[in-house]
């Protein structure tokens, strides 16, 4: 009968010779994956590589329940994982964070997947790529003479202005849910606001837009640029930063809505009173 060893993992026919189990638990950015030591080691000379078959398990950084950790984004991980199980890499149709994950490949030192995913990659690789037109194949506007001409070349690259196609109107929702206490002497200073997570609603392609690198998409991944979602969340918990980037990108608040509760925290009616409450902001761009 096998024994679990020290590490996070259970052992399952795994290398004699090896410190670490077959299985393996890991923590990456908080995400948990679970995987096999074969699938860590496979490809030589990578960062996985030396940390899994060149350390032993007491080297590695571990959490709180002894899975082994990395700092790293955690989302983005799973296609890692996928690539190291059979050296091959399929994207969703609509897949935005190709130069994030390009970035996590060289970071584990996957150069051979680095390459699959460089902008200038093969169109027979199964990885979609975007379709992007160069200057050249733009259509040309046939030649005009007088003030028709000035007008319609005014039109043409109007129409091909990134900066006036990105600007699409809409609306996105910032809700949070808080809590803060009060003291059964009015007043006594209340502690005041601890906010749990600040949730994203509304479209996809408006939430990336404004919130980029801060959005976490965890909940609710690969979802369609024009789709709609309610299970975005910010990496932060500062609403008026929040507010900041809403209003640089041109958007403006236009309705508010909040709910409370509250509660003893214990049954003596003396205790100070804890109030829970949900809020939620509407902004709009036209």
């Amino acid at each position: 009968m096998a024994l679990a060893d020290p590490e996070c993992g259970i052992s399952n026919g795994a290398d004699s010779t090896s410190p670490f189990s077959d299985i393996i638990e890991l923590n990456v950015g908080g995400q948990v994956y679970v995987t096999r030591h074969t699938t860590l080691i496979a490809v030589p000379d990578s960062l996985l590589w030396n940390m899994f078959s060149k350390k032993t398990p007491t080297e590695l950084a571990r959490d709180s329940k002894g899975r082994f950790f990395l700092d790293r984004d955690g989302f983005l991980f799973r296609y890692i994982l996928d690539y190291l199980r059979d050296l091959n890499l399929v994207l969703p149709d609509y897949f935005p964070e190709k130069s994030r994950l390009q970035r996590e490949a060289e970071f584990f030192q996957l150069r051979d997947l680095s390459k699959l995913l460089s902008p200038n990659m093969s169109k027979d690789n199964s990885i979609t790529d975007e379709i992007c037109q160069s200057d050249s194949e733009e259509p040309s506007v046939p030649p005009l003479l007088g003030p028709d001409a000035s007008r319609t070349m005014s039109v043409a690259s109007t129409a091909h202005s990134p900066s006036i196609e990105s600007k699409k109107s809409g609306f996105i929702t910032v809700g949070y849910r808080g809590s803060y206490t009060i003291g059964r002497d009015i007043q006594t200073d209340a502690k005041f606001r601890r906010v749990a997570r600040i949730t994203v609603c509304g479209k996809t392609s408006l939430a990336k837009e404004v919130f980029g690198d801060t959005l976490n998409e965890s909940r609710d991944p690969d979802r369609p640029p024009e789709r709609y979602t309610s299970r975005y969340y910010l990496k932060y918990n500062f609403l008026e930063q929040a507010f900041d980037k809403l209003s640089e990108f041109g958007f403006h608040m236009v309705a508010c809505s909040s709910t409370g509760t509250c509660a003893y925290s214990s049954n003596d009616p003396n205790e100070d009173k804890t109030w829970t409450s949900y809020t939620e902001y509407v902004f709009c761009r036209e």
